[in-house]
């Protein structure tokens, strides 16, 4: 995928998939801003590392769940960059429990920092690319989503979300030539998962068809062909990548 000249906005580019999918897309070319949280060492790390393929990379650090911190951001990076022409909505987090035990501050801080930063970010953005009549943007939900998850409720409320967020937005934005998608990662090996017992993960990899736990990279190479020009008829849709995980 040839990205040279397009400027990559990434959320919770610093951890995991945003790592893979922040250098992915550099490594075709583009331009990365990258935000964190809590993670300023990797962040800037990352940012390094994609100046030293040649592109310009930037760190910031926000909290996506805050809609005018998102609003300033994003006029931060179009003057550091000049421009922005692809949106990956990748920050997240989970905080399970069964939702008999859910308590409400559970319940706040996964869809505030899943669903509404989501949110906070497509409606900063949609100005710009429906002025400039062009843009990609890519929603890292999660097959969870689609099937549910016991002691997730939080979490597969906020994902589904993400679906119907990215399904509405891909018609309304689509006549400015827009592409608006989800993608749905089964079990990825980041950092969440290391301290999972080897039996866990014996049992997850088995849930598939292939029989293994997919890679941050797996998702970062689908998530760069949405962002590339070779998916310009590809909008509205939700793509699982999880070996077969939820057949």
């Amino acid at each position: 995928m040839d990205l040279k000249g397009k400027t990559a906005l990434v959320t919770g580019g610093s951890m995991g998939i945003g790592t893979e999918i922040s250098l992915d897309l550099a490594r075709n070319g583009a331009d990365v801003a990258l935000t964190y949280r809590k993670h300023e060492k990797e962040a800037k790390e990352i940012a390094d590392q994609i100046k030293a393929m040649g592109c310009k990379g930037k760190e910031y650090k926000i909290d996506v769940s805050e809609f005018e911190a998102v609003q300033k951001l994003v006029k931060q990076v179009l003057e550091n960059f000049g421009g922005i022409d692809i949106l990956i909505n990748n920050a997240g987090m989970n905080w399970d429990g069964v939702v008999w035990k859910m308590t409400e501050e559970q319940w706040d801080a996964v869809i505030n920092v899943d669903l509404k930063g989501t949110f906070n970010f497509v409606r900063a953005i949609a100005p710009l690319f429906r002025e400039q009549k062009s843009g990609k943007i890519v929603n890292i939900t999660s097959i969870n989503a689609l099937r549910g998850k016991f002691g997730q409720t939080n979490y597969s409320a906020a994902k589904a979300g993400q679906i119907g967020l990215t399904k509405a937005v891909a018609k309304e934005l689509g006549k400015y030539s827009v592409n608006v998608n989800a993608v749905a990662p089964g079990m990825i090996k980041t950092e969440m998962y290391k301290d999972l017992s080897e039996e866990f993960m014996e049992k997850a990899a088995a849930e598939t068809v292939v029989n293994r736990i997919g890679q941050p990279e797996d998702v970062a190479h689908l998530v760069t062909f949405l962002a590339s020009e070779k998916a310009r008829h590809i909008t509205g849709e939700v793509i699982k990548i999880d070996g077969g995980q939820y057949i």
